[in-house]
């Protein structure tokens, strides 16, 4: 077995376990690293793929996103924060094993290009680049499949803003149109009464 596939298989096994402790894990924040371990290998595997672009927009679009979800998931629920600084100090060693696993990760990857040790098996020529590539598959061979996810997607935000959408209140605006077409006799009335006796 040749290093590509010892490295390929490492990633995978560590991605296989971090996706099984997301589901299993009770506490969220456990939840969170292991989503975030399982992202970053997946990402060293699209490394291994040669697929650069792919692997950087996993790690930061998904891990940001997971990450911002997961303060404002905090924020709506109204979690005691003084209780969760007391266990700061439990979720150390959890915490700095996944750190460690994501920087050995990165090392075996950038070392392994850096010391010639994988072989690029995908050609790919050598004025074309990632981003390119993906860019002329999406909207020549796949680009039916593209308009349709964003229709589903924006299906999925139109949904969401109706959702979360509240009536307006009627507000006190006076409309213009009307106070012009007022006229002296609607607003003033003069009645005739008559005057008061004095006793």
């Amino acid at each position: 077995m040749d290093f590509k596939s010892f490295v390929f298989y490492f990633f995978s096994t560590i991605l296989v376990l971090a996706s099984l402790r997301v589901i299993t894990a009770r506490n969220p924040v456990h939840a969170v690293l292991f989503l975030v371990l399982a992202f970053v290998s997946g990402g060293g595997i699209w490394l291994l793929l040669d697929a650069e672009f792919l692997a950087m927009t996993l790690i930061l679009v998904y891990v940001g996103a997971v990450m911002v979800l997961f303060l404002f998931v905090v924020m709506m629920l109204d979690i005691n924060l003084d209780r969760l600084r007391e266990g700061f100090w439990s979720y150390l060693p959890l915490g700095a094993t996944v750190g460690a696993l994501m920087a050995l990760e990165m090392g075996v990857i950038l070392g392994g290009s850096y010391l010639n040790l994988f072989e690029s098996s995908v050609p790919s020529a050598a004025s074309e680049s990632n981003v390119k590539a993906i860019g002329r598959l999406i909207y020549t061979d796949y680009v039916y499949p593209f308009e349709l996810a964003s229709v589903i997607l924006l299906v999925g935000i139109v949904a969401a803003i109706a959702l979360t959408g509240r009536k307006r209140k009627p507000t006190k605006a006076i409309d213009p149109a009307r106070q012009v077409l007022v006229k002296a006799s609607d607003r003033l009335r003069i009645i005739s009464m008559p005057a008061e006796k004095k006793e």
